[in-house]
């Protein structure tokens, strides 16, 4: 007598790829993906990430939505578009992984990642000033790991900060703004209002 089959006990989500598909930008063309790995070949820093774009779309076919929202390729991806360049299929790559990113954050995958704790005080200085501010996002940043770790991290950076302010790229007084804040603080709110209809 043969013993049976194993069953997996792991849960896949077969709707995943078809939200996916209907929910994050340039899902409609993941379909196109022929699985040749020029993207995960041509990212730079491929090597640091958990799954490579090419593998994190088959696990979405496959429906491993957990494992896919809890890889860390969507916060290690810098955005710098060599993969969309280079795809024969015209897939949108970063689109992709940018839509994952958000989707993570919202499911409450992405406060396990690092990366997420910075982009969060980016996006706090982009959207209050207009701008990024080259002393309060990294401040933020690293007393965001404790008052202890924030005064580590603040002084092994220090030669760096000396030398931007050296260079002009960072200055005494308040942080600097663009003029227009009430329009931009316009643009968000339609940008959120449309997000929502969606």
């Amino acid at each position: 007598m043969t013993a049976p089959i194993p069953t997996s006990k792991r849960k896949y989500d077969l709707n995943f790829a078809r939200w996916v598909r209907d929910n994050v930008a340039g899902g409609d063309k993941m379909n196109m993906c022929m699985q040749c790995g020029t993207c995960s070949g041509s990212c730079p820093i491929g090597t640091e990430m958990e799954d490579g774009p090419r593998k994190l779309f088959m696990m979405i076919r496959a429906g491993m939505k957990e494992e896919v929202l809890s890889s860390n390729s969507m916060w290690e991806c810098t955005s710098c578009y060599r993969c969309v360049v280079r795809c024969p299929r015209g897939v949108p790559v970063t689109y992709l992984m940018q839509g994952l990113a958000a989707l993570a954050a919202k499911e409450g995958y992405a406060p396990k990642v690092e990366n997420n704790y910075f982009s969060k005080f980016f996006w706090m200085s982009a959207s209050k000033l207009g701008k990024t501010d080259e002393r309060l996002v990294p401040t933020a940043y690293y007393f965001s790991f404790g008052f202890v770790e924030g005064i580590k991290r603040s002084l092994a950076n220090l030669k760096i900060a000396l030398n931007m302010f050296k260079a002009g790229r960072m200055h005494i007084g308040m942080p600097h703004k663009i003029r227009d804040t009430k329009g931009l603080q316009a643009i968000l709110a339609k940008a959120r209002e449309i997000e929502d209809r969606s």
